[in-house]
């Protein structure tokens, strides 16, 4: 049975963030990495009722508490509610909140159990698919470009799903497409905010690497490579967050980040982007201006969307609009039916009000004092001379900046509610704990 958990919760880490591999199931799409989370919930429940084991660590319970009054609050939001379309969209929230917040409490419980090893496991699965999320959106970049437009997707997308989402056209200049690479999600905004957590998350792990580690140089080209497709989503909501991440990175390793370890790579890397900027400068002088003009029409609509929030607060201030329906209640506005607020924070006030914020602002906090105790004891057993915790602290340093960037990057964009989302906190969450573990006195040998 534990083989089965281990492949159902490795499967999901790995899987989380393709999006595109997902199936209409009547009114709603079903994922593949949802198949597996549910795969993992139903095993891990199998197997401790079979062990007759029903201990869980004081993180897992107080996250089950946050999971009745996150529940509790949309359940009251439901009497909000007043046309079909709104309760098909309330539904389909409900359903998906459940699915992801019972992997969250599943999956935060079993890493607790689990060997320190495995949780490296764990860690690099997780990492493992977003490199090939950022793979695949590199091919499928490359295709477009030498095929003149071509759909990757046509040929490995749609076959799988019977849909081809391909690639966003963001515009032309000097008579060449301009393509914004989305990988395996279904905008390129989405890929580069996902993107930012494997790069704030190995950055200090390769800052930290031992002298001579097999790892130093996979890393360096990992991080290289993430990075350029990072650069072909033209996020700049993603930029923002890394940004932001790399500030937050800066208070443990600012003296690190001069260092040859990481300034040679990145001399390397920025010479490859000047040979390539060189042969098509006017190309990529218009997306720069383009992608730099904060009066653009995309760019006002983002903040335009906030004008949207007073109302809202004025009618349904305590619990919102209900969950997920964000879209129902505005497609008179939008002309589209699936129109989501383009926005995290606007669209926890907009569909859960202000106690709904209240209890997301609690939730986050509680995520970044766990990540502040893992620091803390991580520094604890470092300056004792163990050497092995001193990867876990540069994990945990990377966590925190991850999640940093990634609440900055959702000013303007809505990545925190998928389900990307509750694979990094799953590991937030485990690395105290095993940080703690490994902290405590071994017991005493028998006389």
């Amino acid at each position: 049975m534990r083989r089965a958990v281990d492949f159902f919760l490795l499967g999901t880490l790995f899987t989380i963030t393709f999006t595109k591999l997902r199936w209409g199931v009547g009114p709603a799409d079903v994922r593949i990495a949802e198949l597996f989370a549910v795969g993992f919930v139903v095993a891990f429940v199998v197997m401790r009722v079979l062990a007759g084991d029903w201990r869980f660590p004081r993180t897992v319970q107080v996250l089950a508490a946050f999971f009745l009054l996150f529940l509790l609050v949309y359940l009251i939001g439901y009497f909000n509610l007043s046309t079909a379309a709104s309760r098909d969209l309330y539904a389909k929230g409900m359903v998906t909140f459940a699915i992801h917040f019972t992997f969250l409490l599943g999956a935060v419980s079993y890493l607790a159990r689990r060997s320190e090893p495995f949780f490296w496991r764990a860690v690099k699965w997780f990492c493992a698919g977003l490199a090939v999320n950022a793979c695949y959106g590199f091919l499928a970049l490359a295709y477009a470009e030498a095929t003149g437009g071509g759909d990757l997707d046509a040929y490995v997308i749609e076959p799988i799903t019977g849909e081809a989402p391909g690639l966003q056209l963001f515009g032309v200049t000097g008579g060449l497409n301009i393509y914004r690479t989305n990988g395996l999600t279904l905008d390129p905004n989405h890929l580069g905010i996902m993107l930012i957590v494997p790069l704030l998350v190995l950055l200090p792990l390769y800052l930290r690497l031992p002298r001579g580690s097999r790892l130093r140089v996979p890393l360096t080209v990992l991080l290289g490579a993430l990075f350029l497709v990072e650069l072909a989503t033209l996020s700049r909501s993603a930029f923002l967050g890394l940004g932001v991440g790399l500030i937050v990175l800066a208070i443990p390793y600012g003296r690190m980040f001069f260092s040859a370890r990481l300034l040679v790579p990145l001399g390397a890397l920025v010479g490859v982007l000047a040979v390539v900027v060189a042969q098509r400068s006017g190309f990529f002088e218009s997306i720069l201006r383009v992608r730099t003009n904060l009066e653009s029409s995309s760019t006002q609509t983002h903040f335009e969307l906030y004008d949207l929030l007073g109302p809202v607060l004025r009618d349904t201030p305590l619990f919102g609009l209900g969950k997920n329906t964000f879209a129902a209640y505005y497609e008179f506005l939008t002309g589209k039916s699936n129109w989501g607020p383009h926005s995290y924070y606007l669209s926890v006030l907009t569909e859960s009000g202000l106690v709904g914020a209240v209890l997301v602002a609690a939730y986050l906090v509680y995520v970044f004092q766990r990540l502040g105790a893992a620091r803390r004891i991580g520094q604890a057993l470092s300056a004792s001379g163990d050497s092995g915790a001193v990867l876990l602290r540069a994990l945990a340093w990377g966590l925190t900046a991850a999640l940093a960037g990634t609440m900055a990057a959702n000013v303007f964009y809505l990545t925190m509610q998928m389900y990307y989302f509750t694979g990094l906190v799953a590991l937030a969450f485990a690395v105290p704990l095993l940080l703690a573990r490994r902290a405590r006195p071994a017991p005493p040998a028998p006389t």
